[in-house]
């Protein structure tokens, strides 16, 4: 089975930038609903942005909107998901995982329809 494999987490200072990467050796992925999730401590993990199999059509968290950005790179047989982080907020502290559906048409931010999943990253924004 692919492994989705996250990095670019890290500490930052609030207003800070980070950078996502989230790469899977199998082509096969550009076909899918690709997505990015967090989970914070003592919360549940919770959906972050999405991007359909075109590229095209994103959906953002309202609590994101504005500052992170989702694209896709596909090179060779791999393919990127990436997350533009900007304007950090000590609220955005968590473990960043990325997720894939390879049975959906149209976008979306339900957690239980993503069949692949990474380990995460952990983004630490300090105040």
């Amino acid at each position: 089975q692919a492994q989705l494999v996250e990095s670019g987490g890290g500490l930052v200072q609030t207003g800070g930038s980070l950078r996502l990467s989230c790469a899977v050796a199998d082509r096969d992925f550009s076909r899918y609903v690709m997505g990015w999730f967090r989970q914070a401590p003592g919360k549940e993990r919770e959906f972050v942005a999405a991007l359909s199999w075109s590229g095209i059509t994103n959906s953002y968290a309202d609590s994101v909107k504005e500052r992170f950005t989702i694209s896709r790179d596909v090179i060779g047989n791999m393919v990127y998901l990436r997350l533009q982080m900007n304007n950090l907020k000590p609220d955005d502290t968590a473990v960043y995982y990325c997720a894939a559906d390879s049975r959906a048409g149209a976008v979306h931010g339900v957690e239980t329809r993503y069949d692949y999943w990474g380990q995460g990253t952990q983004v630490t924004v300090s105040s």
